[in-house]
């Protein structure tokens, strides 16, 4: 739990099922050096089902995500199916052949139309996938597929994960109950401009496709891209949501149910976006910086650069409140303000006030930033911008992990 995340009361935490309509399974194919669970099935048996779809920004689109975003409908996605082990992606027409090979066997493993799956893949860089292995995986996905598979689904799409992320609600709304499960993963390579991780987030409320179009767009705002754990923006970002309408409650725009429902789904969004970045390959703590003050643009680059900031992050593993890691990643963002009369807080104590150092008790405050969360607060001149980033700190696990990722 975070003190930055509270639980809308009309959502109960309710362990069970996929909502109606939906299976899952996870099974070992051979693409994992581990042996682990690396295919991931997910099926949709309501012809009816609508969906809505977020892909990362990178220049380097990887195979799958450009053959999901090109040749798959993203209203009406009814199967995906996920690979972790290896990213396929940098792998050109050959990685993109693959692809569509997994496609193919996934639509007719699952009796849907192609243009209704959507492929993922996490992992190594670079490395051509034998789609060979996937299909073999699917094929014994199929036989596993069950409304309880989700917690092999979530495993199989893991690489770096420490732990599983998941969601699992029921969601009282004025016209009834609707349920609401997502699955996640995501530790390195995760930085604001849609994060580097893979989502799946299903529902059996009634929806219509552009409406939860709008709402996935408004909830990643606040919540996927909110963070950081290293500030590199993947090549295989992934988020799908799937509505089935099993439950026959209808959601529809400007009603109270679409506000109950979209607090809900903001809600489940932040608190997977909060666990990647307290998993963050190795993350001892987390912070929350927020920056107030002069425009969008402004206070959106003081965020960031204080968010993936080396200096600021190494500070927050140590339990350092060294404030001067905050004003000269905001300095280094806003080049040419200078004299930049900003003020800084650390948990609420101002340790800097238009730019100049204040007398604080270095010893409570050292205290204060000490447990698993810590909050900075960055007020700029100017009135009227406000944004958060929420982002782990440096540790040295994270630098192991990642200086023998492939060997």
């Amino acid at each position: 739990m975070s003190r930055w995340l509270q639980r809308p009361a009309h959502v109960t935490d309710s362990p069970g099922k996929l909502p109606g309509g939906f299976r899952a399974a996870g099974v070992a194919a051979g693409i994992k050096p581990s042996g682990g669970l690396d295919v991931g099935l997910l099926v949709c048996a309501e012809p009816a089902c609508v969906s809505a779809t977020r892909y990362t920004r990178s220049g380097v689109l990887a195979a799958p995500v450009l053959l999901s975003r090109d040749r798959a409908r993203q209203d009406a996605i009814r199967t995906v199916v996920v690979n972790s082990g290896n990213a396929n992606a940098a792998t050109g027409n050959r990685g993109f052949e693959q692809a569509a090979r997994t496609q193919g066997a996934a639509a007719m493993a699952t009796g849907v139309a192609e243009d209704q799956v959507a492929v993922a893949s996490t992992g190594v860089i670079g490395v051509q996938l034998d789609a060979g292995d996937v299909i073999r995986g699917i094929a014994r996905a199929r036989g596993e597929l069950r409304a309880h598979g989700h917690g092999d689904f979530s495993e199989a799409i893991q690489t770096t994960d420490q732990f599983a992320k998941e969601v699992e609600v029921d969601v009282a709304l004025p016209s009834g109950t609707v349920r609401l499960t997502a699955q996640a993963k995501g530790a390195g390579m995760i930085s604001p401009n849609f994060a580097t991780m893979l989502c799946f987030v299903q529902t059996d409320a009634v929806l219509d496709a552009a409406f939860a179009d709008v709402l996935l767009g408004l909830c990643v705002g606040r919540s996927f891209d909110r963070i950081s754990v290293d500030g590199q923006l993947s090549t295989n970002d992934t988020l799908i949501f799937q509505a089935s309408g099993t439950s026959g409650v209808r959601v529809v725009a400007e009603s109270e149910d679409a506000t109950k429902f979209g607090e809900a789904l903001d809600w489940a969004l932040r608190k997977l976006a909060l666990d990647i970045v307290r998993d963050g390959e190795g993350s001892k703590r987390i912070g929350r910086v927020v920056v107030r003050g002069g425009s969008a643009e402004v206070a959106e680059a003081a965020a960031r650069a204080v968010a993936n900031s080396p200096l600021v992050k190494a500070a927050l593993h140590g339990g350092d409140p060294n404030w001067g890691r905050i004003v000269q990643a905001v300095g280094g963002a806003l080049t040419g303000t200078a004299p930049l009369a900003v003020d800084v807080f650390i948990e609420s104590v101002q340790v800097c006030g238009a730019g100049v150092a204040l007398p604080f008790d270095v010893a409570a405050l050292g205290e204060a930033v000490s447990g698993d969360e810590v909050e900075y607060d960055v007020v700029l001149p100017g009135s009227g911008a406000e944004t958060e980033v929420f982002f782990s700190d440096l540790s040295h696990e994270y630098v192991t992990i990642n200086a023998e990722y492939t060997t």
